[in-house]
């Protein structure tokens, strides 16, 4: 038997719903991985109306036959990820035997958190909105080579060298730049070496073990944590996360060869949403907005900041749909637009008088630009809970079919609602099946 490999990543900004659709998914994968970021990101599923939020645990961790793995790409706080478990063992969930993390992950420690939030503190009005849990200073650390990683923890002598040298480093920042209080190093060490009896058990070779389940021919999911449009290569720089989110990055973040992979698909909302400063073009101030963020409950599951709110962008998911090389697409929250009289589609923008169809690399460009619309009359007809695509209006239908075209993917799965079971899956990535739109 030969096992697929399935990359699910965020096609905008983020809280597309990607939690939902990797547990949806989880009735045929047999392993799920984390490839990047840290605690800042939140998934959110809903299972018969019972509600879970993981934050570092991949979204399979409610499955018995699920093995659930954390790459070398993810910041990992230790104490983050232990408050996570203990929250979801208060719940029944074996957690610890279901869970393995790379050794080479990178710790990110409360010197990082420390110094995230001295530093959007200092730019104040200027600053970029980061969630304030240290992802960026802990990926500093890792790419300027003097973080530690999850497998020094597991060596008192070499975890307490390193420590006392980078926290030196770290407090001299701290104290001097930020007149912040220096972390004590004694406690530090103390805290983060009493954690290793629990954090031990799940240490793995993450890499070797993604070879030998592709061996046995399991079906493997990819996770990622943000959108792509949050990349901090190709995403909307300075406003994005310090990580990769992009398809590429699910090898390079957990160890498996690109050319494993089978199909790359791309969440998006029927809408778009972006949390934090930073360029938005199709943004919404009116109360259409409002109506939108209110009705999709347009809150971070994490952080709970509000949600800026607007409509779908072909510009930026056409070109998210090149950097990833999606396959196929998973268009959420179609309920949310189910009251609206009229619909836009933006599908190119107005860029100092000439109409663009790429989107720009210069931030500055892209906050200049005028979205250039496409309207769709609203069909005013609840969708929620549909499980097939005949049976969604014919309004609703058509708009569909529209950013399938616009976008040249084909839509595979439509989320019509926060419960796992209000799903219509067109085509399954781990079934040969024929998509069906009749």
């Amino acid at each position: 038997m030969i096992g697929k490999c399935v990359v699910i990543l965020g096609s905008q900004w983020g809280d597309e719903g990607k939690g939902k659709v990797v547990d949806l998914l989880m009735d045929q994968a047999s392993v799920v991985v984390r490839f990047q970021g840290g605690h800042n990101a939140g998934h959110t599923l809903v299972i018969n109306g019972e509600k879970t939020i993981l934050r570092l645990i991949p979204s399979g961790i409610l499955h018995s036959h699920v093995q659930c793995l954390i790459g070398n790409g993810v910041v990992l706080s230790p104490t983050a990820l232990l408050q996570e478990i203990g929250e979801l063992e208060r719940r029944g969930i074996p957690v610890k035997q279901r869970l393995r993390i790379s050794e080479a992950c990178s710790l990110l420690l409360p010197y990082h958190v420390a110094l995230d939030q001295a530093r959007e503190k200092a730019k104040g009005k200027a600053a970029i909105g980061t969630t304030g849990r240290g992802i960026g200073p802990a990926y500093e650390d890792k790419v300027a080579r003097r973080g530690l990683r999850f497998g020094d923890l597991f060596d008192e002598k070499r975890f307490s060298t390193k420590l006392e040298e980078v926290l030196s480093y770290h407090n001299f920042i701290l104290q001097h730049y930020h007149q912040h209080e220096p972390l004590d190093f004694k406690q530090l060490r103390d805290d983060m070496l009493s954690l290793v009896p629990q954090l031990e058990p799940m240490k793995a070779d993450v890499s070797a073990l993604l070879a030998e389940y592709r061996k046995q021919g399991k079906h493997i999911l990819f996770e990622g944590a943000q959108g792509t449009f949050l990349d901090i290569d190709h995403g909307t720089y300075p406003f994005v996360t310090s990580s990769n989110t992009v398809a590429g990055a699910a090898s390079v973040g957990s160890g498996f060869g690109p050319l494993y992979l089978d199909s790359v698909i791309g969440i998006m909302k029927a809408y778009s949403t972006r949390v934090g400063a930073g360029p938005f073009p199709t943004e919404l101030h009116d109360e259409t907005g409002q109506h939108i963020a209110k009705r999709g409950n347009e809150f971070g599951s994490v952080t709970g900041r509000p949600r800026r709110c607007g409509w779908l962008d072909m510009v930026i998911l056409r070109r998210s749909i090149q950097l990833n090389s999606i396959s196929g697409l998973c268009v959420t929250k179609l309920d949310v637009l189910d009251e609206l009289d009229t619909i836009r589609i933006c599908t190119k923008y107005r860029l100092h008088g000439q109409e663009i169809s790429e989107l720009p690399i210069d931030m500055n460009d892209l906050a200049a630009c005028e979205p250039i619309y496409e309207e769709f009359p609203g069909w005013k007809t609840s969708t929620i809970g549909a499980q097939s695509f005949a049976s969604l209006p014919e309004k609703a239908k058509a708009y569909l079919l529209r950013i399938e075209e616009l976008a040249e993917t084909p839509i595979d799965i439509i989320s019509t609602g926060a419960d796992r079971n209000h799903t219509i899956v067109l085509r399954h990535p781990f079934e040969n099946n024929v998509r069906e739109l009749a």
